[in-house]
C-alpha cells in the first residue's frame, strides 16, 4: 500500500482481513469463501410524494451464511453505497462471530437524507423499502433479521416490524423479524442504551488489566480520565453520559457535524444533548469554547478518544496528530487501515469496532430471542428470586434479636439484595459478561502470539476461527 493512497472503508476491511488471514492455517479455498460477500441486493423503488413519485435506491447485503438468521442494521444516509454496505456487512460476520451472538452478518442501507421528509412521508418511504426487502426474504425471522444504524430508530424498526406483519398475517413469530423495536412493539429494555453502554463495558474491561493500561500508557482507573468523543448521536451520547455520571471520567471535547466543544474542566452531556436536540447543532451552545473545525479536537491532549459517527474520520492525514494513547472504536470503521498502522507504529491502543460496538447486536440478540419466546426476561424468575432472599434476611434478623446482638442490616443491603433482577438488570448483566467473555477471548490471543502485534489483529483471529469452525462443521 502506497502511503499517498487512502484506502476505503471497504478496502480498509479487506486489508485488516488479509493481515489475519495470512497469520492463519486456512485452505484457500475457505479462506476466498469467508471473505466474499454472498448476495447484495440492490432496490429501486418509487413512492408518490409532494404531487410526484420518488424514486429511491436501498441495498441489502449478505455476506455470510455460516449462520442464520443474518443480522445487521438498516442506516439511512446520502452516503450509503454498495461498497460501504458490503463492508459493513462483512464487520457484521466478524462482529457476530466475536461476541457469540448465533448470526451470520447482513447490512442494508436506503440512499437518503431522512432530515429532508416529514413523519409520515418517512413511513411510506419506510414500508415500502421494507415490502420490497420482505417478499424477498431479507426481512425473516429466521433468515435476515435487521436493526436499526445511522439515520433509523425505533420508529423505523416499528414501521417494518408492522409492515412484515401485514405481509404474514399467521406467523407468530412476526415480531422477530426486526430488533430495535420501541417497548410496546415488542423492544426489550435497554437496548436504545445498548450500544453506547457496550462501550463503556469494553472499557471497564480494558482498565481491569493492568498489563493492556501499560500498553497504552495509562495507570489507575476510569475515575478522572480525560474523554473526546467524535459523534453525539445515540451511541456516543450514552457512552458518553454513562462514562461521565458512573465511572467519574472527564469529557472535555465533544465534536458534531457543525463544529466542536471544548472544555478541559469538563462538560455537561446531558445538557449538550439537549441543546443539540431543540437546536439540531451544537453552535451558539453557551458554557464551552465552540470551534468552527470540529476536527481538530479530536487532536487535543486527552486519554480516551472514542469515534462514535462516521467512517474514516482518522485517516492518514491527521493520524499522526493524534495524541490519545487509547482509542475505542464505537463507529464502524472510524481508522482507516493506514491510519491504523501510523498509530500502530506511535504505540496507541485501538480497542476495535468488531469488538468495541458489539453491544448493540449482543442486545438485539436478546430482544430477538424474546420475541421467540414471547416472555419478558425476569417474568417467571423474578419474585421467586425475592422471596428466596427474604428468607435469608428473615433468619439473619431472627438470629439477631434471638442472640439480642447488637447489630442490624442497612437499609441500603437489605434493599438491594431482596431485588429481584428485572428485564433491563438481565439486559445489562447479559451484556456485560459478553463484552468481558470477548475481550478475554480477543486479549488472550494478543498477548500469547508474537506475531499478533493489536487488539484488532486478534479480534480478527478470534472471529475469523469461529466462522471457520462453523463452516468446517457444515462439511465446507
Amino acid at each position: 500500500m502506497s502511503s499517498q493512497q487512502e484506502p476505503s472503508f471497504r478496502e480498509s476491511v479487506d486489508i485488516m482481513f488479509s493481515r489475519a488471514v495470512a497469520l492463519m492455517d486456512l485452505p484457500p479455498g475457505l479462506e476466498e469463501k469467508i471473505r466474499v460477500c454472498n448476495a447484495t441486493y440492490t432496490v429501486r423503488f418509487g413512492v408518490r410524494l409532494r404531487g410526484q413519485v420518488q424514486t429511491f435506491t436501498g441495498y441489502r447485503s449478505v455476506h455470510s451464511e455460516h449462520m442464520e438468521p443474518v443480522k445487521g442494521g438498516i442506516r439511512y444516509s446520502l452516503g450509503v453505497n454498495q461498497d460501504e454496505v458490503e463492508a459493513l456487512a462483512a464487520l457484521m460476520t466478524y462482529k457476530c462471530s466475536l461476541v457469540e451472538a448465533p448470526f451470520g452478518g447482513s447490512k442494508g442501507g436506503l440512499c437518503i437524507d431522512p432530515r429532508e421528509y416529514d413523519e409520515q412521508e418517512l413511513e411510506l418511504i419506510t414500508r415500502r423499502f421494507a415490502y420490497e426487502l420482505a417478499k424477498r426474504d431479507l426481512i425473516h425471522p429466521s433468515q435476515n433479521v435487521p436493526a436499526p444504524d445511522m439515520g433509523t430508530g425505533e420508529r423505523e424498526m416499528a414501521w417494518m416490524a408492522d409492515q412484515y406483519a401485514r405481509m404474514n398475517t399467521t406467523d407468530i413469530n412476526a415480531r422477530a423479524c426486526v430488533t430495535g423495536k420501541p417497548i410496546n412493539a415488542g423492544g426489550i429494555q435497554g437496548r436504545t442504551e445498548a450500544t453506547g453502554r457496550g462501550v463503556q463495558y469494553a472499557l471497564q474491561e480494558f482498565f481491569r488489566h493492568p498489563e493492556d493500561m501499560k500498553a497504552a500508557g495509562l495507570t489507575g482507573t476510569l475515575d478522572g480520565k480525560r474523554v473526546i468523543v467524535q459523534g453525539l448521536g445515540n451511541v456516543g451520547y450514552h457512552a458518553a453520559k454513562f462514562l461521565q455520571e458512573e465511572d467519574g471520567c472527564l469529557v472535555t471535547g465533544i465534536i458534531e457535524r457543525d463544529g466542536a466543544l471544548f472544555n478541559p474542566d469538563g462538560l455537561d452531556v446531558e445538557k449538550i444533548r439537549n441543546w443539540l436536540m431543540k437546536h439540531g447543532g451544537i453552535t451558539g451552545y453557551p458554557d464551552a469554547t465552540h470551534f468552527e473545525e470540529g476536527g481538530k479536537v479530536m487532536e487535543e491532549d486527552c486519554d480516551i478518544l472514542i469515534p462514535a459517527a462516521l467512517e474514516g474520520v482518522i485517516n492518514m492525514g491527521n493520524a499522526d496528530r493524534i495524541k490519545a494513547p487509547l482509542i475505542i472504536e464505537a463507529a464502524n470503521g472510524p481508522v482507516t487501515a493506514g491510519a491504523d498502522e501510523i498509530l500502530q507504529k506511535k504505540g496507541t491502543v485501538i480497542i476495535p469496532d468488531m469488538y468495541a460496538n458489539a453491544g448493540g447486536v449482543t442486545v438485539s440478540y436478546f430482544e430477538w430471542v424474546k420475541n421467540l419466546s414471547h416472555i419478558r426476561f425476569g417474568r417467571m424468575q423474578r419474585r421467586q428470586e425475592e422471596s428466596r432472599h427474604q428468607l435469608v434476611v428473615d433468619e439473619l434478623e431472627r438470629l439477631s434479636a434471638e442472640k439480642d446482638l447488637d447489630w442490624q442490616l442497612s437499609p441500603d443491603f437489605k434493599e438491594k439484595y431482596l431485588r429481584g433482577a428485572g428485564e433491563l438488570e438481565l439486559v445489562r448483566s447479559g451484556l456485560d459478561d459478553t463484552m468481558r467473555t470477548a475481550y478475554q477471548s480477543m486479549r488472550d490471543v494478543w498477548h500469547s502470539r508474537a506475531d499478533v502485534p493489536d487488539l484488532r489483529t486478534a479480534a480478527y483471529l478470534v472471529a475469523i476461527g469461529k466462522v471457520a469452525a462453523s463452516y468446517r462443521a457444515k462439511g465446507l
